[in-house]
């Protein structure tokens, strides 16, 4: 995957049709054609072959590399106030320009599923013109027409994606998806979190009611669908990044990723390849860090050229309230729109006396599907422990559903996680100590009732931001030495605009189709991040992806509504490998005083100190580039990135000298001053502990010296800060002391 060097398109896709001829027989000619040709900011191709003919494919001279066509997983109103008030850190801190269109306008594009795009988050009252610097197309399909995009949704582009659909009960029939048309939701979602407009009266079925909108209400939204229902080839994401390069996008999000434990070699990991191409033509990638947390090194799409998402709650819950047969009453995490009342309840029920025969109680208990007897179940609401967690949320309710469970209460033992919808089927999730308080009534009373009533939300909950369960944590598997993930933004239990006929429950309901719904992950937290990086980039359109970056990195809080250091949902204080630098606040970002200016030079540096072999970098960067002399992975923690990362400092070793250098984005003739906030025993010092930007001096070098000698085994969490005036630079470091 080399850098494009302009050029001759149809010469290039002659070049490497006959490239495939030499590895190709004769016999099997019927092969020799490409699927996807990259040749906007990159070149490239995909293309059936072999393994044989990939290896020996890979060992050509200005081949940067070969790899499969794997299939990437999608990762699944009130927010952006609340992230942009930070009324819990700074209720003075106000900004004339918030709200207020740009002179420049700002694109973004989506690599994901599709846009439904009659929602009304996509409308363009108030818009000007398409900006002529647009290079984009609104392809039509069976269901799209040009007509369908606007002033708003600028564009709209769709891959021949082969899906698998269900043609009856035990066969599945595939079909190529022909537009540009959301299917799934997804896609509609995360578009209408970075950019939707302005909505009034926005609400899923009366819950989270209020204005939704976009980080930036006024940005354009070009859609690239890559994905479908089996997932995005990873092909086919590659072929929309280059895409949206050649269109003119400014940021690109991508709520999409590999799981954590397929992650390959950047120069083979199709996100990292697009992405990097990306920032190399100025345009920021943003992408959804996982949903795999809370384990560790965890974190996807890690690449120091990417910024990495990780997700938060907000200060709104969502809550069931369960009223016991003796009175008793809990509240549980819910989105759920039950009939049920408080006048009558219903026989509770649990374990063993709902088995089926011959099913093994822990299934039963866990509501395992085939473990339930449907004559014990039927009329019941029923008490499950979240056991098995390959049986997701989803997997339990149907099969309580299907036995005709009157509804069911879920005993969660990890934590508070995203509240799950169940739509009008009566549903509540409670932590362990409820759940065991339940079980004590149940097995204290011959008759045992419940019933679960419809959800309410709770607003100004607290505390919050807080780590989410589910997002991925780091260190990076690939490299320790670059702190991932780099951010965290709401991504829990987040309204945004979806496909009317996907949210069927409500039919059951009597209602209309809902024209929003609730949904949590990474995915939902990463275009917040877009949306704040394209709020500032429509303010400030010279700086850089690394700039934007930057400033919502040191200008992060690291306090939550209550005033207290961030935790995660375990209650514990949350670390820089779950939560990156902490919780964006994108007004504080638009004048952060100082940025770290992250370069291309840095990040062909990062690959061969990663191990990359020069005639690969020089290929893809298209450079007379030589790797420094010195190339070794300690050396990755020196590229100029806003955090600090070591993965290994020895006790014994002395002090380690890590470099950054600092550009002046805030006014002249202002001194700043270094105060270090280090554990107990790690010794920090910084050179020099002052520094001023005078009059043509823009930029200046400093050194950060660590020494592990008396610090605590393990990974040591702290702070740098440059002080100076009105600004507060804070830079997150990581230090693991062997």
């Amino acid at each position: 995957m080399g850098s494009s060097n302009g050029g001759n398109v149809e010469e290039a896709e002659s070049d490497h049709l006959q490239l495939l001829s030499t590895v190709i027989p004769r016999q099997e000619r019927e092969r020799m054609c490409l699927i996807h040709h990259y040749h906007h900011a990159f070149r490239g191709f995909s293309a059936m072959l072999t393994q044989n003919e990939a290896s020996e494919l890979a060992g050509r001279d200005g081949i940067v590399s070969v790899f499969p066509d794997s299939i990437l997983q999608l990762h699944t109103t009130r927010s952006w106030d609340f992230i942009e008030g930070t009324s819990y850190s700074n209720p003075n801190f106000k900004l004339t320009h918030h709200h207020h269109k740009s002179t420049y306008d700002v694109i973004i594009g989506m690599i994901d599923g599709g846009i439904w795009p009659e929602s009304p988050s996509f409308r363009d009252e108030g818009m000007g013109e398409i900006p002529a610097r647009w290079k984009g197309v609104c392809m039509e399909g069976p269901d799209f027409k040009k007509s369908n995009c606007n002033r708003k949704l600028i564009g709209a582009r769709y891959y021949n994606i082969v899906q698998h659909t269900s043609k009856s009960k035990n066969s599945k029939e595939m079909n190529v998806v022909k537009s540009p048309r959301d299917s799934l939701g997804h896609g509609t979602h995360t578009a209408s979190i970075a950019g939707g407009a302005q909505v009034s009266n926005a609400s899923y079925n009366g819950l989270a009611q209020g204005t939704a909108r976009g980080g930036y209400p006024y940005a354009r939204i070009a859609m690239y669908k890559a994905c479908s229902e089996d997932g995005c080839p990873s092909s086919t994401t590659l072929k929309a990044i280059d895409d949206a390069i050649k269109d003119g996008v400014d940021i690109i999000s991508i709520s999409i990723g590999m799981s954590s434990v397929l992650q390959s070699d950047y120069l083979k990991d199709p996100i990292a390849i697009g992405a990097f191409h990306a920032q190399e033509m100025g345009v920021m990638v943003a992408c959804s860090g996982g949903n795999e947390g809370p384990d560790p090194f965890t974190v996807i799409n890690a690449a120091p050229w990417i910024f990495t998402v990780a997700a938060s709650n907000i200060d709104r819950d969502f809550q069931s309230t369960l009223l016991l047969g003796n009175g008793r009453t809990f509240q549980g995490s819910a989105i759920n729109f039950s009939n049920l009342t408080r006048l009558e309840t219903y026989p509770l029920a649990y374990g063993k006396s709902i088995a089926s025969k011959f099913s093994p109680i822990s299934e039963a208990r866990s509501c395992y599907p085939g473990s339930l007897d449907p004559e014990k179940v039927k009329g019941k609401i029923i008490v499950c422990f979240d056991g098995f967690p390959f049986v997701s949320r989803e997997i339990k309710k149907l099969v309580a559903e299907d036995a005709q469970a009157k509804g069911m209460i879920l005993i969660n033992q990890n934590g508070k996680g995203a509240p799950y919808d169940s739509g009008p089927f009566p549903f509540t999730e409670v932590e362990t100590a409820i759940g065991y308080k339940i079980l004590k009534y149940i097995n204290s009373n011959k008759n045992p009732t419940a019933t679960i009533l419809p959800t309410t939300d709770i607003p100004r909950y607290r505390p919050a931001p807080v780590v989410a369960y589910f997002s991925s944590r780091g260190p990076g598997v690939l490299s320790e030495n670059i702190l991932k993930p780099d951010i965290m933004a709401p991504g829990v239990a987040i309204l945004g605009a979806v496909i009317p006929k996907l949210e069927q429950g409500n039919a059951m309901l009597g209602e209309k189709p809902f024209h929003y719904a609730i949904k949590s992950g990474t995915s939902m937290a990463c275009p917040h991040v877009s949306g704040a990086s394209a709020f500032i980039k429509s303010v400030r359109p010279q700086w850089t992806s690394s700039m934007i970056r930057s400033s919502l990195m040191t200008t992060a809080t690291v306090y939550d509504n209550v005033g207290q250091p961030l935790t995660n949902s375990s209650g514990s204080f949350a670390i820089p490998h779950e939560m990156g630098v902490g919780e964006i606040s994108p007004l504080k970002a638009l004048d952060p005083g100082l940025v770290f200016e992250t370069t291309t030079q840095d990040y062909l540096n990062f690959l061969c100190y990663n191990g990359s072999p020069d005639k690969n970098i020089r290929s893809m960067s298209k450079k007379n580039f030589k790797c420094p002399k010195k190339s070794s992975a300690h050396l990755i923690s020196n590229i100029n990135y806003p955090s600090i990362s070591i993965s290994r400092l020895s006790k014994t070793s002395g002090f380690r000298i890590i470099k950054r250098r600092v550009t002046n984005v805030g006014p002249q003739n202002v001194t700043y001053t270094a105060t270090v906030d280090a554990p107990l025993g790690l010794k920090v010092k910084v050179f020099p502990t002052k520094i001023t930007f005078v009059e043509n001096e823009r930029r200046v070098p400093f050194k950060v010296l660590f020494d592990g000698r008396d610090a605590s085994t393990g990974y040591n969490f702290g702070a740098l800060t440059w002080s100076g005036g009105l600004y507060s630079v804070r830079m997150i470091f990581a230090v693991n002391v062997e």
